[in-house]
């Protein structure tokens, strides 16, 4: 019985160490942001300004974000925050969505911008063979697990 116990308690503090680690190896080598200034140049610069709030149906205490998001044909930026996790990735979709289903069904004509490697401000470049008109919405998405983490509607 006490070996029984034993081997639980182990598998039980293995288990657990895997999941801390996958939470935290994210935050350990997440680049960081671009400076403020960078961010305020970039916002003057942008098209569209709109907000990632962590009110998206599909958003929970795990997978949310907010702040200030500036649009322009060059830069995508978040003044702001993203709950942490791997893989996160931007896209571009042409209709608002909240949630995974809504994400996936739309994935296959989304346009990939790049990874996300921070989790406090980013600032991605625009590909020159995207127009940042044709869209409407900016969504992050975790890549590994399939999750949606927020969005925002630039363009209505």
């Amino acid at each position: 019985m006490k070996s029984i116990l034993l081997i639980l308690s182990h598998c039980t503090l293995l288990v657990c160490g895997v999941v801390l680690g996958i939470y935290l190896l994210p935050v350990l080598t997440a680049k960081p942001g671009p400076s403020e200034s960078l961010l305020q140049q970039h916002a003057l610069d942008a098209d569209y300004q709109t907000e990632f709030d962590r009110e998206r149906l599909d958003s929970d205490f795990l997978h949310w974000g907010e702040g200030k998001v500036h649009i322009s044909g060059n830069y995508v930026s978040l003044d702001g925050e993203l709950a942490p996790g791997p893989d996160y990735q931007l896209y571009l979709v042409s209709e608002f969505v909240e949630t995974e289903a809504d994400f996936l069904a739309l994935k296959p004509m989304a346009k990939h911008l790049g990874d996300v490697e921070s989790f406090n401000d980013f600032m991605l470049p625009v590909p020159a063979d995207v127009d940042v008109h044709r869209y409407n919405t900016v969504v992050v998405w975790c890549e590994t697990f399939e999750q949606f983490i927020t969005s925002a509607q630039y363009r209505f």
